[in-house]
This record gives structure tokens, sequence and C-alpha cells, in this order.
């Protein structure tokens, strides 16, 4: 399963960002990356390697807005071009522009069943894709969409998409903003102080903060500094619990191995021919850097 991170805050929320990642990196992935708010601009990094190599190219950023993500590739291959953050900068804008002028950054778990009928639509528009994704058509979506509120776009956007997803997305006009949605893939709000954050799994926010509100299946989420708004599946203003998590345990590590099968067969003991025979069928989907039925990566991205 893919991993998404997002905030806003006061702080430099970038290390943040990638522990957030860091601490997905036991569910597999084959890039990463993130996308942030500097100075009026968006700022992206993207690699496919480990989620330090990331950190690396990270260390002299800082910001107090963006999304981060880990992708396990379906739609795509295991590329720069193909890894999260997708980025849009509206129509008619040459490819080598479009990261100096990006508007809408967006990061996605799931897979968008008609992307290739939105991929044509946003075509005719006038807008160019740099990747083999569906996320990308997202990004153009909201894009073309936004009137001035990223809110609106957002629910105008998936009220289009068909298929499973849970987006996390910012605009460079919003600095103090970043919206969620779920359909089909989890999203969870981490509510902090004048500081709130998005994450596919409570475990990314361990440390930052112990106040969670799980979203409901259609929901659409605006957070900002100290305000978490939401919407339901008809556009209806909602409510959901917000529960405390008071400690985060059995925190699973990567450490060397690239994804989490290959460390759970390693420190199995064989038990029989029949576990060892299931096992071996085990790794070599995993293997095959493919979500399967019997990989951990139970979501596609």
């Amino acid at each position: 399963m893919c991993g998404i991170v997002g905030a806003v805050a006061q702080r430099n929320i970038v290390p943040t960002l990638v522990e957030g990642l860091r601490r997905l990196e036991y569910r597999g992935y084959d890039s990463c990356g993130v996308a942030v708010h500097v100075d009026g601009e968006l700022k992206r990094l993207r690699s496919v390697a480990r989620v330090a190599e990331l950190n690396h190219q990270a260390e002299s950023l800082s910001s107090f807005l963006g999304v981060a993500h880990t992708r396990w590739a379906t739609h795509g291959a295991p590329t720069t071009a193909n890894a999260h953050p997708h980025i849009s900068a509206g129509p008619g804008v040459p490819k080598a522009n479009v990261t100096r002028r990006a508007r809408i950054a967006v990061v996605h778990n799931g897979i968008i069943e008609n992307y290739e009928s939105l991929r044509e639509e946003l075509r005719a528009s006038g807008y160019t894709f740099e990747s083999q994704t569906d996320t990308e058509v997202i990004a153009h979506l909201i894009d073309h969409l936004y009137q001035g509120d990223l809110f609106e776009a957002v629910q105008a956007a998936v009220r289009k998409l068909q298929g499973a997803y849970a987006i996390a997305v910012f605009c460079r006009e919003e600095p103090h903003r970043v919206i969620g949605a779920r359909s089909g893939s989890p999203l969870v709000i981490g509510v902090g102080v004048n500081e709130n954050f998005l994450a596919s799994d409570a475990l990314a926010l361990a440390g930052v903060t112990d106040r969670f509100i799980y979203l409901e299946e259609g929901d659409v989420a605006d957070l900002q500094l100290g305000r978490v708004w939401l919407v339901d599946r008809h556009g209806q203003p909602a409510q959901r619990p917000t529960r405390t998590l008071s400690a985060f345990s059995n925190a699973a590590e990567l450490g060397p191995y690239r994804i989490s099968c290959r460390r759970k067969s390693s420190s199995s003991p064989r038990r029989s021919r029949t576990h060892s025979t299931r096992r071996s069928r085990w790794i070599r989907c995993c293997s095959a850097r493919r979500p399967t039925r019997c990989c951990t990566a139970s979501t596609a991205c």
C-alpha cells in the first residue's frame, strides 16, 4: 500500500513529512517524493531510491505546508517522472516550465478507473501530461475546476472520479490549507494545536499528535492552521469523532530490506514444507513489485 502524509503548520513541516514516510516504509514502495510551498512557489523533490535519499535532498528545504508520498507502481513504471507528488501548472504550459509555474500538488492512493477518458478531456482543454499515471489526471482536473477555492475544486473533482482514492492536495495560491478526500482508501486527520496533518495511516504521525479523526467513505476535509472542516459524500457538513491514541506499539521498521514481505520471510522460522512453499509464493509475488492479493500492498496507487 502506498503512503500519504500532509501537513499545515506554523513551523517547518518538511522533517515531519519525511519522517512520516519513513514510518510507512514497511508497507513497501519503489519511489517517494515531497512537494511543499516555499516563498510563494511550489517546490517538488522525488526519488526512486530510499526515503533516506529523499531526506538528503530535502535537508535545505523549509516550509509550513506540504504533502509527501511513497508509491508502489501500478500505472506506469517506477520512474522519477511517475513518482508522486504530481502537479499541474494549468493548460498550455510547456513541460519545461511546469515545475516553475505549478499551482496544484496532489498525492494519491488508489486506482482511478476512468482516468483515460478524463485525460482525453483535459488534453482537449490544453493540459499536457508528463507521466503515465492516473494521479496526474487528478492534479489537472482540480486545476481545471479551480476558481479560487481549493475545497470547492476538490469536491467538484472527486464527483467526476470513478474508482478508489485517498488524496491530499494543496494549492500555491492558498498557502495555509491542505485538502483531503477519500473513497475506498483510508485517510486520517491528525489534530494538533494550530497545526493539522493528514496521513494514510496514523502510524505516520506517531510522536506528532495523539488525536485523530478517521474520514468516512466519501468525506472531503479542509485542514487549516486552527480549523478542520468536513463534508460528507453529499456535500453536507459532517462531524466525525476525535479519537485519542495514547501510544503506538510494534512500529515496523524496514531495516535493510527493500519491502516488508522479504523482512517477514527472513525473520520467520521454517515450520513445515507446506509453510515454506506458501512463503516462497509470497516472496515471489512481492519480488515482482506489484501489489497482489498476497502482498502487504492491499491498495494500489
